[in-house]
């Protein structure tokens, strides 16, 4: 296996470790602004590194729980159980990915549409319902999104 997706996967089984125990505390403390945000960067490091690592489907579902947790974050959704739930099913999806990756060193194919639309509505709800076309995402719409982030994070690596 390579070293870079060995460490990945080690790294981000540790977040996701972190991210259960943490989703269930942030219902009980919707309220912590450290909580939500530690919540908040383990998504968006596992989403980020998905685009570096070309993971599309990986990178799609992070990214779309990481706008419902901004859109927390950002005080224009409040927690709840419902809330709370459906990121920890993106969260389940995450898991199922990382074990297939594991095993087989490869992302598998799969459809998150279903989970990838409902993220998404949760997120846009917080817009008024109005489409929050920047904010969503869908699978087919990563390979670009990793692209650009494949390529920000060379230039940062290069120095520049």
């Amino acid at each position: 296996m390579d070293d870079l997706l060995k460490e990945f996967l080690t790294e981000t089984s540790e977040g996701i470790a972190q991210l259960d125990v943490e989703l269930v505390r942030l219902e009980k403390e919707p309220d912590d602004p450290d909580l939500l945000g530690n919540i908040f960067r383990i998504v968006h490091t596992i989403k980020g590194t998905c685009g570096f690592l070309g993971l599309p489907r990986l990178e799609a579902v992070a990214h779309a729980s990481e706008n419902v947790l901004g859109k927390i974050r950002d005080g224009e959704l409040v927690v709840t159980p419902e809330t709370v739930s459906l990121v920890l099913e993106s969260i389940d999806c995450i898991k199922e990915i990382l074990g297939e990756l594991e095993a087989n060193e490869a992302e598998p194919e799969g459809d998150d549409g279903n989970l990838l639309a409902r993220l998404n509505e949760l997120a846009n709800a917080a817009n008024g319902g109005a489409p929050a076309s920047e904010e969503e995402v869908s699978f087919a719409d990563v390979a670009t999104e990793a692209e650009l982030d494949a390529e920000a994070a060379l230039e940062e690596a290069a120095g520049g």
